[in-house]
C-alpha cells in the first residue's frame, strides 16, 4: 500500500506560506502523493492554488484533489486551470472529482446543488474536450499543444457515484471514514468496475487524518470542519485523527486489510514538521 499525505490546504485559517515548504518536504521524505481537501465557503486555500503551489515547489511527488467539487466550477474554467497545474508539474496531477455536500459551497451563479450528478458528467465531457485541445470558444484552444488527458479518480458515498467510478475514472476515493465503513464502499466499486466491464483493478484510495505535534488542536480543527453535518458526524470524524505512532499503524493494518492501494494522511494541523514526524512513522 501507497502512503501519500495531504496538504494542510482547508487546516481552519491555514497559514498559506507553509504550503509550498511542506509541499517539498513531503516530495523529499518520499510520500507518493500530496493530496487537497476541497471546499469553497471555509477559511483555506483553494485546491486549484494549493495544488499549483504543490506543483512549483516538488519534481516527483503525485498531486491529487480529494476531492474537488466539480459541479460548482464552471467546467471551461476548471480544465483550463487543472491544465496549467497538470503541465507545470510535469504531467503528475490526478483529479479527484465528487459532487460536493454543502450546499453554501456552490458559490457560482448558475451552478448550485440542484442537478450536480447529472452536471458533473456533462463537465467531464468538456474538461476532456478542452484537455484534447479542442477550441471551446472560438477558434482558439484553450490549453497548449500536448496537453494529456488528466487521469480521474472519483469520490461519493453513493452507487452513482461508484458507477461514475467505473464509468469514466481509474478508481475511486473514499471519504475521512474509517475502515470499517469504507470497505462497503470499495466493494461496491469493484462490483461497478466488473459491471461496465473494465479491465484489471481499480485504483482504491483511502484517506485518514492525523496530528503528531498538537494532537488536541488538529482533533478540534477536524471537529470544526465536520460541525456542520452534525455534533455526532463531527465527533466520529474527528476521534479518528491518530495522533501516536501506534495509532497510525492501527490505521495503516486497518486500511490495508480493506484493500486500498493508497492510504493518504491528511494534515489535522499547518504544523510543517508533522510532515518529517509523519514520514519517520509510517515511511
Amino acid at each position: 500500500m501507497r502512503i501519500g499525505i495531504g496538504l494542510p490546504n482547508l487546516v481552519h485559517n491555514v497559514n498559506a506560506k507553509v504550503i509550498p515548504g511542506w509541499a517539498a518536504d513531503a516530495d523529499q521524505a518520499g510520500f507518493s502523493t500530496l493530496s487537497t481537501v476541497s471546499r469553497l465557503a471555509y477559511p483555506g486555500v483553494a485546491d486549484t492554488v494549493a495544488l499549483a503551489a504543490a506543483a512549483a515547489a516538488t519534481s516527483g511527488i503525485g498531486l491529487l484533489s480529494t476531492v474537488l467539487q466539480g459541479p460548482a466550477w464552471p467546467p471551461v474554467l476548471l480544465a483550463k486551470e487543472l491544465a496549467g497545474i497538470d503541465a507545470i508539474s510535469g504531467g503528475r496531477l490526478t483529479l479527484g472529482l465528487g459532487l460536493g455536500g454543502r450546499t453554501e459551497d456552490f458559490v457560482t451563479e448558475g451552478r448550485g446543488q440542484r442537478g450536480a450528478g447529472k452536471r458533473l458528467d456533462e463537465d467531464i465531457e468538456v474538461y476532456r474536450r478542452v484537455w484534447g485541445g479542442e477550441p471551446i470558444s472560438g477558434t482558439n484552444p484553450a490549453v497548449v499543444a500536448g496537453q494529456r488527458q488528466i487521469p480521474l479518480i472519483i469520490g461519493g458515498l453513493v452507487q452513482a457515484a461508484y458507477d461514475r467510478a467505473a464509468r469514466v475514472g481509474e478508481g475511486y476515493v473514499a471519504g475521512s471514514l474509517p475502515a470499517a465503513m469504507v470497505a462497503p464502499s470499495f466493494e461496491a466499486v469493484r462490483t461497478s468496475w466488473k459491471d461496465a466491464g473494465r479491465e484489471g483493478e481499480p485504483r482504491l484510495i483511502a484517506v485518514a487524518y492525523f496530528a503528531l505535534g498538537d494532537g488536541e488542536a488538529g482533533r478540534a480543527d477536524v471537529h470544526e470542519y465536520y460541525s456542520d453535518m452534525g455534533p455526532e458526524f463531527a465527533a466520529m470524524v474527528s476521534g479518528t485523527v491518530s495522533t501516536t505512532p501506534e495509532a497510525l499503524h492501527t490505521t495503516l493494518a486497518e486500511f490495508a486489510q480493506i484493500g486500498a492501494d493508497e492510504l493518504i494522511f491528511l494534515p489535522a494541523t499547518d504544523d510543517r514538521d508533522d510532515v518529517s514526524r509523519l514520514a519517520h512513522i509510517v515511511l
